[in-house]
């Protein structure tokens, strides 16, 4: 049995969130890459077509362009079609600003981490949480 695994993180966005990961080594564009209707990955070029990120924790890279990938991004979590939180390895601010447009107009929080991603596999339990300090900290069960 594995014991689970926790990690420190830097938050872009604060917030908690817990789902399977979905686990991409290549970065994912939500303009043009996600139906935000439906959560599903629409990028015929992405290893990922046809998954859906709705309520998952969505770890990869980072995000890819365009800077419209934010305002697809904050429809999706209006929808509820987003990811449950997005752990990636380099800041991303076209990311961060979709996830705070949609904190600022909708009240919905999408938490979004930059950690060491190396490790986590699809299908891994993944809980974000916030420590006492404000920081992040990701866990794998």
């Amino acid at each position: 049995m594995t014991r689970p695994v926790e990690r420190p993180g830097t938050f872009l966005v604060v917030g908690e969130g817990e789902g399977e990961a979905l686990v991409f080594s290549q970065a994912l564009s939500f303009w043009g890459g996600i139906d935000a209707a439906t959560g599903e990955i629409i990028d015929h070029s992405h290893p990922g077509l046809g998954q859906n990120v709705a309520g998952k924790i969505l770890v990869m890279p980072s995000g890819r362009g365009s800077s419209s990938s934010s305002s697809v991004l904050a429809e999706a979590i209006r929808r509820g079609t987003a990811p449950a939180g997005i752990l990636i390895e380099r800041p991303d601010p076209i990311l961060a600003v979709g996830a705070i447009v949609a904190e600022f107009l909708y009240e919905i929080r999408m938490p979004l981490v930059v950690c060491a991603i190396a490790d986590f596999v699809s299908g891994d339990r993944v809980v974000i949480g916030v420590r006492e300090d404000g920081g992040a900290i990701v866990r794998r069960t």
